[in-house]
């Protein structure tokens, strides 16, 4: 699938040259994708990394998916898209922290928070896990545009692009995975290592 380059990083298992692709959109805000993602780390890495059954053969690519019905999916995101930016080795670690800690973040704990103090929030889970010189970086980047009333932050147009992305692909709802481009409905949150053994043994071709 198309990866926008600054948006390389989003690769986050495999080699970038394997021939099959996996995506799997998933939202920060979102219990399934926080349980697929934990699926991602324990199952799924060790098959297609270094010394995996399909090292060389499959990479894995963690679309962001904003589901606004989450109030705070966007500020994730974008908190997301931050880290990307400044620490992208980091990425994947910063997102596991999220996810862990996504109920911090749910509708009810934020009901009282301003968007300022959301993204405080968020800076500190990223200072837990980027490097310490990089944490004022995060933070400038989630930062308004001076002289612009709505025009968003600096992560803005990665965000665009990856709304945009899962829009045009037909993707409303995480997670959802996409092998080798087309939609697999079959791919559930709750899958373990033996479904996945099973789909990866029967879809990889080469």
């Amino acid at each position: 699938m198309a990866l926008q380059p600054t948006l390389r990083p989003l690769v986050i298992a495999g080699r970038y040259e394997a021939p099959h692709t996996l995506d799997i959109f998933l939202d920060y805000v979102c219990p399934f994708s926080a349980k697929m993602a934990r699926t991602i780390h324990t199952v799924l890495k060790p098959l297609v990394e270094s010394g995996g059954k399909y090292d060389g053969k499959v990479k894995i690519i963690m679309r962001l998916q904003v589901q606004p019905w989450h109030a705070t999916s966007t500020y994730t995101h974008e908190a997301g898209l931050a880290v990307l930016r400044v620490a992208p080795g980091h990425f994947w670690k910063f997102s596991r922290v999220l996810f862990d800690r996504q109920e911090e973040f749910f509708d009810i704990p934020v009901s009282n928070l301003t968007p300022l103090q959301i993204r405080e929030k968020l800076a500190e889970v990223a200072a837990s896990v980027i490097p310490a010189d990089r944490v004022n970086d995060f933070k400038e980047l989630l930062k308004n545009r001076p002289g612009h009333p709505n025009g968003g932050i600096a992560v803005t147009d990665d965000l665009k692009y990856t709304i945009k992305f899962s829009r045009q692909n037909g993707v409303h709802v995480s997670p959802t995975a996409l092998w080798d481009g087309l939609i697999a409905n079959e791919i559930s949150s709750s899958w373990g290592e033996n479904e996945w053994t099973e789909f990866l043994a029967h879809k990889v071709i080469v």
